[in-house]
């Protein structure tokens, strides 16, 4: 429960960089929150942009975090990301 703030927070400069209108930042996000995608079809998604077998186990890894939360937290967490693209910091991206 402790690592995904760690992963968001991580990668807040990024994704505030990026904003939504980085089609690929807001899939992975999207995906990553959705319990609806599997793991397997998370690597499969973007399999191009994982550089070899060790990324792809801390994806993997990820990916079982976000699918181990409740709909609840997943709702936070969706809350969170949009309250990152509407904050002040992203505005200025």
């Amino acid at each position: 429960m402790k690592l995904l703030p760690v992963l968001v927070l991580a990668a807040l400069p990024f994704y505030c960089y990026a904003g939504p209108g980085c089609t690929l930042v807001s899939q992975v996000i999207e995906q990553a929150i959705d319990p609806q995608v599997s793991e397997d079809e998370y690597i499969a998604n973007f399999s191009e942009y994982i550089p070899g077998e060790e990324a792809e186990e801390a994806i993997r890894q990820a990916k079982q975090c976000f699918l181990q939360q409740s709909d609840e937290t997943l709702g936070n967490a969706q809350e969170m990301v949009d309250a990152i693209y509407n904050s002040e910091w992203c505005k200025q991206y």
